[in-house]
């Protein structure tokens, strides 16, 4: 079993990276939030892997973080959920929100996601809910309040997408005062920003 590989990075693609290790080449398929910190093309790599494996096919997958790669093995071990989609969470969501939505149960914020519809964002929460409040407990963010998921969701009907709407919410100033529009108005100021 590949557990780990070091390398030099040769290329990257949208989701992938060609890892030369020794005489070899792999090909590694990666999350963005992975793919965004492996740095150029030449320099040296470590990431924890993942080998998927079926009669007619077998994949790599690679993380920059073992609790990520954690993540990535609980998702797909649910019942329909395949590597592609953990994968697509993954590159939408950081590793502490997909845990956060799925530990508070905020299935709108998950079925967001490009090909992850209401009812498998519902199956992901119902089937790793309670495993995940185990292992993640301290180290996810707090979760979206109902209020902040109304936000998002407007902010991705306004054509956002669900990382850039996720990010404008997250740093909306803590007020319990400010209502639905208020909020949404400071996320758009915030997205002029980025």
């Amino acid at each position: 079993m590949i557990v780990a590989l070091e390398g030099i990075l040769e290329s990257r693609g949208i989701d992938s990276a060609v890892v030369k290790v020794g005489p070899l080449s792999l090909q590694v398929y990666i999350p963005g939030s992975t793919l965004s910190q492996l740095g150029a093309v030449g320099d040296g790599v470590y990431l924890h892997t993942h080998i998927y494996l079926r009669e007619d096919n077998m994949a790599l997958y690679g993380f920059a973080s073992a609790e990520e790669l954690s993540l990535f093995q609980s998702l797909i071990s649910v019942s329909g959920i395949g590597p592609k989609a953990a994968l697509g969470l993954l590159s939408t969501l950081s590793p502490e929100q997909v845990a956060s939505a799925i530990v508070s149960g905020n299935i709108d914020l998950i079925s967001r996601v490009p090909g992850i519809g209401k009812r498998m964002a519902g199956r992901i929460v119902l089937e790793l809910k309670g495993k995940l409040e185990k292992w993640w407990v301290g180290a996810i963010a707090p979760a979206l309040a109902q209020e902040d998921a109304d936000v998002v969701a407007a902010l991705t009907s306004l054509g956002y997408s669900l990382k850039e709407a996720t990010r404008a919410v997250s740093s909306l100033p803590g007020s319990e005062e400010l209502d639905l529009e208020e909020k949404i108005r400071l996320a758009l100021q915030q997205l002029a920003t980025m």
